[in-house]
């Protein structure tokens, strides 16, 4: 099966870093929220594409594991994995490096599962996303 993952440079901004100059962990969930969008543009996993297939896509587990501080000044990227699994839901892992010295900085993962408009649990695979499936992950 084939790995889909997709590389995103990112910038620290000022108001992300707390009183040590160093980033405050709830922009992380933000890093992450940026590199899921850039996996559904270059890999045709969009929200939008959820949406209009019937379905929302919440997080129903988001978690990070702090390696070394972030800090204002470094030029980090952060790398999203995509982990394919048969059960209904859309499973992330991340790694953050520093782009200059390659240092992992930290890891995360995270878990969406889908939802009708009526807020139900989808216990099966939606058709579009099997299809998606179909398209991205063949040999």
């Amino acid at each position: 099966m084939k790995t889909l993952k997709t590389t995103l440079p990112f910038k620290i901004r000022f108001s992300e870093i707390d009183i040590m100059r160093v980033v405050w962990h709830g922009a992380y969930a933000k890093y992450f929220e940026d590199a899921r969008e850039q996996f559904g543009k270059e890999f045709g996993l969009s929200y939008d594409l959820i949406e209009k297939s019937g379905y929302y896509a919440p997080l129903v587990d988001l978690s990070f594991q702090y390696k070394k501080p972030l800090r204002y000044d470094m030029s980090p990227e952060i790398t999203i994995i995509y982990r394919p699994t048969d059960a209904a839901k859309i499973v992330f892992d991340y790694e953050i490096h520093d782009a200059a010295t390659g240092e992992l900085m930290a890891t995360g993962h995270s878990v969406q599962v889908f939802m009708d408009f009526n807020y139900e649990l989808i216990w099966s695979n939606p058709a579009f996303y099997d299809h998606w499936k179909e398209h991205w992950l063949k040999e």
